[in-house]
């Protein structure tokens, strides 16, 4: 079995799990952050449903620039849940089509991210995977629940029932 395609299991549970933890992000909530150092609301949640493109970057080229001209641009803004929802549809589509179509000779190969024309680091794109794209999703979508919590939305189960969707005397 090729690299890329012993990933796409986890990458359809982790894409999955990040679908149902946004389609609980209300639009009334969007500017809210739990500390004025914290990104908001939708600008976390947003990250995250953008994060599949890294997936397609990784594969398609051999290096990304995020800020090459100065500051790194935010993802877009949705203007309500189902745009966010539909963002992240069509990230992880596009990269679940490019990683399942991607080689071994090409997941080995190195993959450079720079920022303003310097390396940050460069690893082979299969770590970029595992780490910067499916680590990194289930770190910020972990970040997400909490915003959830705090705002008495109830958390989606992921790897097991939430304190939300427990059955009766789990």
């Amino acid at each position: 079995m090729a690299i890329g395609e012993s990933l796409l299991p986890e990458y359809d549970q982790e894409i999955a799990g990040a679908r149902r933890t946004l389609e609980r992000v209300p639009a009334n909530k969007f500017d809210w952050k739990p500390h004025p150092k914290s990104p908001s609301m939708i600008a976390l949640a947003a990250h995250v449903a953008g994060l599949p493109s890294l997936a397609t970057l990784t594969i398609d080229r051999d290096d990304v620039d995020t800020a090459p001209g100065g500051p790194m641009e935010p993802p877009p803004r949705p203007a309500d849940t189902a745009e966010l929802v539909a963002m992240l549809d069509k990230t992880a589509a596009e990269a679940r089509t490019a990683l399942a179509g991607a080689s071994d000779a090409e997941l080995m190969k190195p993959w450079s991210m720079l920022t303003n024309g310097k390396i940050v680091f460069t690893l082979p794109k299969v770590v970029v995977l595992r780490s910067f794209v499916m680590n990194h999703l289930i770190h910020h979508r972990a970040q997400l629940g909490v915003y959830l919590r705090m705002n008495d939305i109830p958390v989606p189960s992921l790897y097991g029932p939430s304190a939300d969707e427990a059955p009766p005397g789990f």
